[in-house]
C-alpha cells in the first residue's frame, strides 16, 4: 500500500480509504452488514495497509459510526488510524436537527464522538452545502470544533466549485480553518468534476477523496443495460437509479469489461485503478460488504494502467447533468 499526504497537509493516508457506510447493526438498509460480518473486512483492510476510514453520522442513523469506532479501534492504535466522519443530514427531530448551523454542528460533533468512542476525529466533513445558513456561521463553527480539539482537519463534500471557493475564501479572510479535502462524486461514469472542482482542488492543494468510485457497483457489473439488477443493493438503492440512468453509461461499462478482459482481472479493479491514476485524486472511498470487494480495491492500488488503456476507458464518456450535490 502506498501512502500520500492528504492535500497540502502533513496527514499521511493510504491510497485506499475504506468506506464504512455499509456497516452497522440493525440498519433498515437490506444491503448493510452487521459488525460481526464487517469485522473480517476491516481486519483485512488493516492487514492490507489501509489506515483511512470514512463514515458519517447519518449512515444507518449512527450505527456506522458505532461500528467504525469499535472495529477500527480493535485493529489500529488511535495515532495509526485516520478516522473521518460527516455532518449535515438530519439526525434529530425538529428544525435544528440537521444542516450546518452553529447549533447543529456543535451538537453533532459531540454526538459523533460519543458514537465513535473517540476524543477527536481526524477529518470532520460537511456532507453537503446548506443554502439556509450563512457560510460565515458554518466556517466559524467548524473552526471552533478544531480549536476545541475535537477535529484535526475539516473537509467538504459534493457542491459546486464556486461554493467551495466561497467557503475557502471566507475562512482565509477571517483566519479560520480551511477545508483540506473534497469528497466528491467522481468515477468513470460520472466525470463532471473534471471541469471545475478537481482543477480548483489541485490548484489550492486540496485532497480529492471521491465517493462512489465504482458508480455504486455499476462499474463492477451489478446492473445490466437491459435493467437487470444483480445484487441486493442494486435492487434496493433508488439513489443509484437517479445517478446512473443514461443509456450511454453502459458504453463506459462495456469498455471497462473490455480492458479488464484483456488484463484478465475483474472490472472493479480496472475502474478503481483508473481513478487512482487521475490527477488530484488522493484516495477513493471504497465500500466493501464482501471480502472480495476489498481484495479488488487492494489489487487496484497496485494495478498500473498504460496511457493507451486510460484513453480506451475514457473515450466513450458522454457529459452528464450535475448529479450528487443534493
Amino acid at each position: 500500500m502506498k501512502y500520500v499526504n492528504l492535500g497540502a497537509t502533513g496527514l499521511r493516508v493510504s491510497r485506499v480509504c475504506l468506506g464504512m457506510m455499509g456497516f452497522g447493526n440493525d440498519s433498515d438498509r437490506p444491503w448493510v452488514i452487521d459488525e460481526d460480518a464487517a469485522e473480517p473486512i476491516v481486519r483485512a483492510a488493516v492487514e492490507g495497509g489501509v489506515n483511512f476510514f470514512d463514515t458519517a453520522d447519518t449512515y444507518s442513523n449512527g450505527a456506522s459510526e458505532v461500528a467504525t469506532g469499535r472495529l477500527v479501534g480493535k485493529y489500529l492504535g488511535r495515532e495509526e488510524a485516520v478516522v473521518a466522519t460527516k455532518v449535515f443530514m438530519p439526525m434529530t427531530p425538529g428544525e435544528n436537527g440537521g444542516g450546518l448551523s452553529r447549533k447543529h454542528i456543535l451538537s453533532a460533533i459531540d454526538a459523533s464522538l460519543d458514537r465513535l468512542g473517540l476524543d477527536y476525529v481526524d477529518l470532520y466533513q460537511i456532507h453537503r452545502w446548506d443554502p439556509r445558513v450563512p457560510i460565515e456561521e458554518t466556517m466559524e463553527a467548524l473552526h471552533d470544533v478544531v480549536r476545541a480539539g475535537k477535529a484535526r482537519y475539516i473537509g467538504a463534500s459534493s457542491m459546486f466549485a464556486w461554493q467551495f471557493a466561497k467557503a475557502q475564501h471566507t475562512a482565509e479572510r477571517r483566519d479560520w480553518t480551511r477545508f483540506v479535502s473534497m469528497q466528491n462524486h467522481y468515477n468513470l461514469v460520472y466525470r463532471e468534476e473534471e471541469r471545475e472542482m478537481i482543477p480548483q482542488c489541485i490548484d489550492q492543494g486540496v485532497g480529492v477523496i471521491p465517493w462512489s468510485p465504482l458508480a455504486r457497483g455499476v462499474l463492477a457489473g451489478t446492473r445490466s443495460r437491459e435493467g437487470e439488477k444483480r445484487t441486493t443493493r442494486s435492487e434496493t438503492d433508488p439513489f443509484t437509479d437517479y445517478l446512473y440512468s443514461q443509456p450511454t453509461d453502459f458504453d463506459v461499462v462495456d469498455r471497462v469489461i473490455e480492458v479488464a478482459g484483456e488484463r484478465g482481472v475483474p472490472s472493479a479493479q480496472v475502474g478503481l485503478a483508473w481513478l487512482l491514476h487521475r490527477p488530484g485524486v488522493t484516495a477513493p472511498i471504497v465500500g466493501s460488504t464482501k471480502l472480495g470487494h476489498l481484495e479488488d480495491a487492494l489489487a487496484a492500488e497496485q494495478l498500473e494502467l498504460s496511457d493507451k488503456e486510460m484513453q480506451q476507458l475514457e473515450e466513450p464518456y458522454v457529459p452528464h447533468p450535475v448529479l450528487g450535490h443534493f
